[in-house]
Formats: structure tokens, C-alpha cells, sequence
């Protein structure tokens, strides 16, 4: 019986281990390996900020949505991996493995830019679930008592549409308050141009939102790299002081420590098509833990974003690849990653495609409707159902 250890409990780490036990059955030992034992529905954190969601509306309880599986789920962060003697160690145990899926997602790391991050800065964040929570505290002081707002990205993030969606949705609802007038909104950005996104645009991507913004009034800052907050103001490289009462910037991303060594100097992994380690041929990464190049060089260093739905597709590539491998069977040959978003634009929204993710593209679509809006609802509910039941391999 091979057995397989998964890290992390996300969508790429609950995908492959679902996908992993329905190919394989008996055949394979999986174990989910994470310090979460709550699957968050993270498309939908935006939401819960904005006082829409509540933590409970989008979160699964892991181990009971593993153990009707027969997977075993070890709530413990992983402090190590040692590839050669293919182990992971926690801090209570060792656990050995045939075969390991690293979708570990992100390191959040603030402490690149003094005070930045809301544990030890100034500043918000949207990217777990206890960060929007606290998030969702601040916007209700701004409403409580406005003033001006920071919203974007830091250097080196490859995260952007969380940051977009909130600009619209904190523009759609002061207005509807009638207090817009009352909260400047500025949008903060390491991208070379607002819309890039960190892959090269998405077709008429940057007119559009340059657009949106013009008619919501929202002040785009671009091209720019933080070089420390403070309790009032945003200081940026080249000198310039933006004061906030609520900032709410994405941090640099980087690699987990304890898979980082496997990777580039920023601790993202390198992998072939099928996600398989370049050197450890037993090793799989998917989603933000694996590495891809970006496809242009810009002034201010910014990454590739790997979105919930391409990091499903990885995970699906990765455990057909592993189960073909056991099996004897041919590898499985895979398409070119794609994208498809949903953007929340609190009125309405956008629905954006490109196939393939990076320039140049086959077919790019960019759709501003409100039947995207109902279809990202609509989205939400299917996803969390899917999970619950283990149907991985459902569309």
C-alpha cells in the first residue's frame, strides 16, 4: 500500500487527497498534514469582511469531511520535510511517505516592511480567515467615524483580485450609506499599472478597471514599492506619505518554511507539467507553492497569482499523476493552466477568462454583468457542498 502524505487543507491539498483515495482505494494510505483543521471558503473572505458572511457561513470542519474517506487528517503544522529520507516531521511525531502533495499555500510575510501586516503593524489583510475578521472590526470603525482608506498590494505579492473586489464593494456600500464623499479611497499597487493582475493584463483588463475607477472616484498609486507604516501613514520608496485610517494591503508572499528549502530563493517550488519536484520525483506541489516564472520583468517585483480554480486543477493533475504512476499506466499529458475569476464589484461583477493564464492567449474574456455576481454566489454554495461530500472529481 503506497503511502501518501498531504500538506496543507485548502482547496489543492483537500482536492488531491480526495482525488488520491476515489483513484486509488485500498491501494493508498493518505494523510492530511495541516495546523487548520477549518476548510475556508477564501473567494468569499471579502464578504465576511464587509459584514456579508459570518466565519461559519464558509467553513468545513476537516476532519469530519475526511473521515467518511478513510483519510487520516493530523492537525499539526509541518516544521519539516526531508526529501532524501522522504519524511515529514511535526512536533510530536515523523511521519513517512511514498509519495507528498505540498499545497501549503503561502508564508504571509509582513515582517518584510516595518509595520506592516495586523499582528505587529498598522495595517489589515484579507488572506485568513482570523486576519478578515479583524478586518471586518476596522471597516466598522470607518463607518463608525470615516476617513481615508488605503486599499492594494505590497512588492512581491502575486494576490491581487481580493484587493480589487474590496475597492468596489467598500466604494458600493459607503455610497449607499451616504457617506462616500466622507472616505478617500486610495488604491495602492506594486503593479506597473492597475488591472496587470501579475500576468500581463487580462485582455482590455487595464481600461477597464482605469474606468471603474474613474467613476467610483477611486485613486489609483501605482507602480510602487512601501518602504515602511506607520500607526498614520503609508511611506513609499520613492518618498511619498499616504495617510490612512484603515489600510488594507496584501504582504509579500513567500514560501513555507517548512517546505522552502525544496524550493527557489523565495521558497516556491519548481516543478515539471504534471507538478512533480524537479530533483525529488515522489514530491508534488500545487497552488501558491509551487513556482511559476512571471511572464515580464516589472519595476516593482510582483508574482504570478495561482487562483483556488487553478490550484484544483493542479491538484487534480498531481494525484492522476501519482495514481497513474502506481498503477503502471501512461502519465497523464496536461493542458496549459487557464483562469476563470469571478470578481465581486459590490453592484455587479466581472467574469474573466484566459486560456492559457499567461500571454499570449488563445481566448480571453472580460464581462462585466451582474449574472457574474449571482454565478460567484452561486459558486460559493456548489464549492462548500463539494467538499463537505468529498466529490472531488465533480467539475
Amino acid at each position: 500500500m503506497a503511502k501518501i502524505v498531504v500538506l496543507g487543507s485548502s482547496f489543492g491539498g483537500l482536492t488531491a487527497a480526495f482525488e488520491l483515495k476515489r483513484l486509488l482505494g485500498k491501494e493508498a494510505d493518505v494523510s492530511v498534514i495541516s495546523d487548520d483543521d477549518r476548510f475556508v471558503f477564501l473567494p468569499s473572505l471579502p464578504w465576511l469582511i464587509m459584514g456579508w458572511r459570518k466565519p461559519e457561513d464558509i467553513t468545513l470542519k476537516v476532519g469530519e469531511i475526511l473521515k467518511p474517506k478513510g483519510i487520516n487528517f493530523i492537525h499539526e503544522a509541518a516544521k519539516q520535510v526531508d526529501p532524501d529520507a522522504a519524511k515529514v516531521l511535526t512536533a510530536t511525531q515523523t511521519v513517512p511517505y511514498d509519495y507528498l502533495v505540498i499545497s501549503t499555500g503561502p508564508y504571509l510575510s509582513f515582517d518584510e516592511i516595518p509595520g506592516l501586516g495586523p499582528d505587529k503593524g498598522y495595517t489589515d489583510c484579507t488572506f485568513t480567515l482570523d486576519h478578515a475578521v479583524r478586518t471586518g472590526q476596522t471597516w466598522k470603525r470607518i463607518i463608525e467615524n470615516p476617513g481615508p482608506m488605503v486599499l492594494g498590494s505590497a512588492q512581491m505579492v502575486s494576490c491581487f483580485g481580493p484587493s480589487y473586489e474590496l475597492a468596489f464593494e467598500m466604494d458600493t456600500e459607503l455610497r449607499r450609506m451616504g457617506i462616500r464623499h466622507k472616505v478617500p479611497i486610495i488604491y495602492l499597487t506594486s503593479e506597473p499599472y492597475v488591472g496587470h493582475m501579475g500576468v500581463g493584463g487580462l485582455g482590455k483588463s487595464k481600461r477597464f478597471i482605469e474606468d471603474e475607477f474613474a467613476e467610483r472616484d477611486i485613486k489609483p498609486v501605482v507602480n510602487q514599492a512601501i518602504e515602511e507604516v506607520t500607526q498614520e501613514e503609508i511611506r513609499l520608496k520613492d518618498g511619498t506619505k499616504i495617510p490612512f485610517k484603515l489600510a488594507m494591503i496584501a504582504p509579500p508572499f513567500k514560501g513555507v518554511a517548512a517546505v522552502a528549502p525544496l524550493g527557489n530563493p523565495r521558497g516556491f517550488i519548481p516543478v515539471d507539467k504534471n507538478y512533480r519536484h524537479t530533483k525529488y520525483k515522489n514530491v508534488f506541489a500545487v497552488g501558491v507553492a509551487m513556482a511559476i516564472a512571471p511572464p515580464e520583468q516589472t519595476p516593482v517585483p510582483i508574482g504570478v497569482p495561482k487562483t483556488g480554480f487553478m490550484t484544483v486543477k493542479m491538484a487534480k493533475t498531481a494525484a492522476e499523476t501519482i495514481a497513474s504512476e502506481i498503477k503502471n499506466r501512461a502519465l497523464p499529458l496536461p493542458e496549459e493552466l487557464s483562469v476563470v475569476c469571478l470578481m465581486d464589484m459590490g453592484n455587479t461583477a466581472a467574469y474573466m477568462k484566459a486560456k492559457p493564464v499567461l500571454p499570449p492567449r488563445q481566448e480571453t474574456t472580460l464581462k462585466k454583468a451582474l449574472w457574474a455576481k449571482w454565478m460567484k454566489l452561486g459558486f460559493e454554495r456548489y464549492f462548500l457542498w463539494k467538499m463537505k461530500h468529498g466529490l472531488s472529481n465533480l467539475p
